[in-house]
Parts: C-alpha cells; sequence; structure tokens
C-alpha cells in the first residue's frame, strides 16, 4: 500500500502538473487570443473611425454640391426666364418696326403718288405756258405787222384799211395728261 499510494502522488503530482501546463498553456492561448482580438477590435474601431469620418465627409460634400446644384438650377431658371423675356421684348420690337416699315411704305407710296400727281400738274402747267408762249409769240408778231402797217400807212397813203381786221380769240385746247 505505501507503494500505491506513493505512485498516487506521483501520477496526481504528474496529472497536477500537466493540468497545470495545460491550465497555462490555455491561459497563454487565451490571452494570445485575447490579445489579437482586442488588436483587431482596436483595428476594426479604428476602421469604423474612418469609414465614419469618411462618411460623414461624404455626406457635408454631397450637402455642398447639392446647395450649389440648387444654387445653379435657380441660376439656369433666372437666365431662361431673362431669355424668354428677351425674346418676347425683341419679337414685340421686330413687330413694332415691321409695322413701322409698312408705315413708311405706305408713306413712300402716298408720296410717290403725291409726286406723281405734282409732276402730271407741273407738265399741264408746262404745257398750258408753252401753249401760251406760242400764242404770245403769234400775237407778238401780229403786233409787230400792224405796226408796220400803221407805221408805213402813216408815211404814205392814206387807205382805207387794206386788209381786212382779222379778230383773234384766245381759245383755251384741251391737253392731255401726259405721266
Amino acid at each position: 500500500r505505501p507503494d500505491l499510494a506513493a505512485a498516487l502522488r506521483e501520477l496526481r503530482a504528474q496529472y497536477e502538473a500537466l493540468a497545470a501546463r495545460n491550465l497555462q498553456a490555455a491561459e497563454d492561448w487565451y490571452r494570445a487570443r485575447c490579445a489579437r482580438l482586442h488588436e483587431r477590435a482596436a483595428r476594426s474601431q479604428e476602421a469604423v473611425r474612418a469609414s465614419r469620418r469618411e462618411a460623414g465627409e461624404c455626406r457635408r460634400q454631397l450637402q455642398a454640391r447639392l446647395a450649389e446644384m440648387e444654387s445653379l438650377r435657380g441660376a439656369h431658371q433666372s437666365l431662361e426666364r431673362q431669355l424668354q423675356e428677351l425674346e418676347e421684348r425683341h419679337n414685340a420690337e421686330a413687330a413694332g418696326l415691321q409695322d413701322t416699315i409698312g408705315q413708311l411704305e405706305d408713306d413712300l407710296r402716298n408720296t410717290k403718288n403725291e409726286m406723281a400727281r405734282h409732276l402730271r400738274e407741273y407738265q399741264d402747267l408746262l404745257n398750258v405756258k408753252m401753249a401760251l408762249d406760242i400764242e404770245i409769240a403769234a400775237y407778238r408778231k401780229l403786233l409787230e405787222g400792224e405796226e408796220n402797217l400803221f407805221s408805213m400807212g402813216s408815211a404814205g397813203l392814206s387807205a382805207p384799211n387794206p386788209l381786212p381786221n382779222p379778230t383773234y380769240s384766245f381759245q383755251p385746247r384741251g391737253f392731255s395728261s401726259s405721266t
């Protein structure tokens, strides 16, 4: 029996030493595993923080881009309204100018017609003047001829009137108007 108790003690000591070694190995493995997990968790937390910072920056950039897009959209709409107003004003001015051109063309046509009428009247008056000049020249010739007769008659014989006394009357002619 003493040998058995000593053997049991020895086995027990071996088992306890083996258990202590296993416990120590398990604790070392646990500590190493925990350290690795803590290290991984720290890296993951840092990655999460970096992702959050990046997401926040992206949100800020998105908001800035949205605000810029809204301001550009407003500027675009304002420019579109200005362009439409300018087109309407231009069309109104063009219509006004077309009306003015039409009125000026009518005035020009009326002025040309009036000038043509004045030219016809002038031509008619010129024809009348020429006819009157011809008649005046004829009367002058007649008067000169009678003066010559009187001067010959007073110097020489006094005869009763050898030539019949012609009477001339003015009869205006109808002139055709020419353009």
